[in-house]
């Protein structure tokens, strides 16, 4: 099928949109979103200059991502544009829904919800499209927060003998992050919140992240799709007006995070003030064992019971081929 999309005032680009098959996702049935490759998907971009310079997306990229220009160039600025309209298009809403009513309210922060696995790259694709959205004129203040910052601290997770499921949904002070989020939603002037260091792996007493009335606020984090869970009326995800999921296949992301466990090795984990200081002294063949026994154990479960299953709820999948550059976008129909 071949539809004709506009973005704003730019011309019409013809784009071959197919229906997803992905048994995983809709097991059996039509598939509620449509695919663009990565080529037609590039076509979309406004005639525009890359607002980004190399020096900046070296500053952005995560350890491990192999993020050149190209791919900011054709696969984030199409959806940075895009975020601009649907956030334009909340908005515009907003009014229409006030006048109705007769009312008289600000409109309230665009909230977008980042997912996806441990190594996959959603923190450089969150990253990413703060820069560029906040380039965008219906989108100049743009704010990021993961849910790092809402893990319970590592003494309460001792306490509790849940240290090794660290990233698990029960891992998190899900209420803080819920009571934040809807604080932020609702227009609050000032919202805070807790403040992660993946130094010491842990919270950090008395440090705060500051969020002052945003057009946009971006939420990355592993298990940010979750519906309520058995005993809650509320989730953060319904709480989002768009999400996007950073898919890949699951030996993929395993590649991944093994290269990226011996980068940190060899750098961060070198620090003495580390907490995991204490592999930086491990062999190549000992690094990679213990890499791969974390991720069995911990990450790879993690992604198949909690993390996996919450992509068919996204507005947006960004799929990503072993060469950690993304093939292919996939909408959800509207």
């Amino acid at each position: 099928m071949v539809a004709i999309l506009r973005h704003g005032g730019c011309e019409r680009v013809p784009v071959r949109l197919n229906a997803m098959t992905d048994s995983a996702i809709n097991p059996g049935q039509l598939s509620p979103f449509l695919e663009i490759d990565r080529k037609e998907w590039a076509a979309l971009a406004p005639r525009m200059p890359l607002p980004l310079s190399e020096t900046e997306l070296v500053q952005l990229r995560g350890l491990g991502d192999v993020l050149d220009l190209d791919e900011v160039s054709e696969v984030y600025l199409p959806l940075s544009r895009l975020l601009s309209l649907y956030a334009k298009g909340a908005r515009e809403l907003h009014r229409s829904t006030t006048d109705f009513l007769g009312a008289s309210s600000r409109s309230t922060p665009f909230v977008i919800g980042v997912a996806g696995s441990v190594a996959v790259g959603k923190s450089t694709s969150a990253r990413l499209l703060r820069e560029l959205l906040s380039r965008w004129d219906d989108t100049p203040r743009v704010e990021l927060v993961t849910t790092d910052g809402f893990l319970l601290p590592n003494a309460e997770l001792e306490r509790r003998g849940i240290m090794d499921r660290k990233g698990f949904p029960e891992s998190y002070d899900r209420r803080a992050l819920l009571r934040f989020v809807s604080q932020v939603k609702s227009g609050a002037e000032e919202v805070r919140s807790p403040f992660y260091s993946h130094l010491h792996y842990d919270i950090v007493k008395d440090a705060e992240i500051v969020v002052r009335q945003p057009d946009v606020l971006i939420v990355e984090g592993l298990n940010v799709l979750q519906p309520a869970s058995a005993g809650h009326r509320l989730a953060v995800s319904d709480l989002f007006d768009f999400t996007i999921y950073v898919d890949a296949r699951t030996s993929d992301i395993a590649k991944w995070y093994e290269e990226r466990f011996l980068r940190l090795q060899q750098g961060a984990f070198t620090n003495p003030r580390s907490y995991f200081h204490r592999f930086a002294s491990l062999t190549e063949d000992e690094a990679r064992a213990k890499a791969r026994g974390i991720w069995a154990s911990i990450n790879e479960p993690n992604l198949l019971q909690n993390v996996l299953p919450t992509r068919a709820r996204a507005s947006l999948v960004l799929r990503k081929d072993s060469n950690h550059a993304v093939s292919s976008v996939l909408l959800r129909k509207i």
